[in-house]
């Protein structure tokens, strides 16, 4: 690492450590001890909000560790540490994300949000129409889409707890059929599968579908020892509708902010021909 690049890293991580105490004083500020469950003399307080000293009291952590962490001090803040302040604080599931980023904390993991979608979504998603549009969860099961979605993919026909696109596209010989180019789709869709498995090591779900893929798929089964590894899905595709024939789309992906374990994948019609096609199907 250069000189240039180590003062740029030592720059943005004393910004960041001054962000986070200044984040600490303000949240801190906002609260009062009544709010938090504590008793206090009758009497005049000169700190506004809580003091330090209670703060470090309801999440459990040393005053001096947390007022050297107000200070913007070089201190290191464990996952622990930071999420006991959190709850300490009050602090909703943004501010909470927000704590853990000024921390140098990944973020928590949205295993525990639901991953149904709101009625903006799903509005969100006819609006969209004609173009194809799903919402996947972390583990690429179908949360919901629009009309012309299923009338290209029909995932509505897939088993009961397989509406998956890993399963649509290994394990489902009608729909599997629907890839033009199956044999390249199919490698980039296990590419990002396999690094999305990777960030959720452990989840029992991801680890039963995946049993579950292995099983019904000797193409599954022969390609992921290979360790494959792709972040997106986005690119063009072909797809082979039984009545409209080929139709080529634009695979766009979309993180959805409110939803961090959903993402939004629009596939956007190439040719007037293509749109036309979709039309149909309304």
């Amino acid at each position: 690492m250069t000189e240039s690049v180590r003062t740029t890293v030592s720059g943005a991580v004393t910004s960041r450590r001054a962000e986070l105490a200044t984040f600490l004083r303000i949240r801190r500020a906002e609260l009062k001890p009544e709010d938090v469950g504590l008793r206090v003399p009758p009497g005049r307080r000169n700190t506004p909000g809580l003091r330090r000293e209670e703060v470090a009291q309801i999440s459990g952590v040393g005053v001096t560790w947390y007022t050297w962490l107000e200070q913007g001090r070089s201190i290191t803040a464990s996952a622990h540490v930071i999420d006991a302040l959190a709850r300490g604080l009050r602090l909703d599931r943004e501010n909470h994300r927000h704590l853990r980023h000024l921390a140098g904390l990944s973020t928590p993991e949205p295993d525990q949000m639901p991953e149904g979608a709101t009625p903006e979504l799903n509005r969100l998603l006819a609006a969209l129409v004609p173009a194809p549009a799903c919402l996947l969860g972390r583990r690429f099961d179908f949360v919901a889409w629009n009309e012309t979605f299923a009338a290209v993919w029909d995932p509505g026909g897939l088993p009961e707890g397989r509406r998956n696109l890993m399963w649509l596209t290994f394990a489902d010989p009608v729909h599997r059929r629907r890839w033009v180019d199956w044999e390249g789709r199919s490698r980039i869709l296990l590419a990002q599968f396999r690094a999305a498995a990777g960030r959720h090591a452990g989840d029992a779900r991801f680890n039963e579908l995946i049993d579950a893929l292995r099983a019904a798929s000797p193409e599954f089964r022969a390609l992921w020892p290979r360790y494959l590894v792709k972040q997106s899905i986005t690119g063009p595709i072909a797809v082979r509708h039984p009545t409209a024939g080929i139709i080529k789309l634009d695979v766009i992906e979309l993180g959805v902010s409110a939803r961090p374990s959903l993402t939004l994948v629009v596939q956007v019609p190439v040719r007037p021909v293509d749109r036309k096609k979709l039309a149909t199907f309304l």
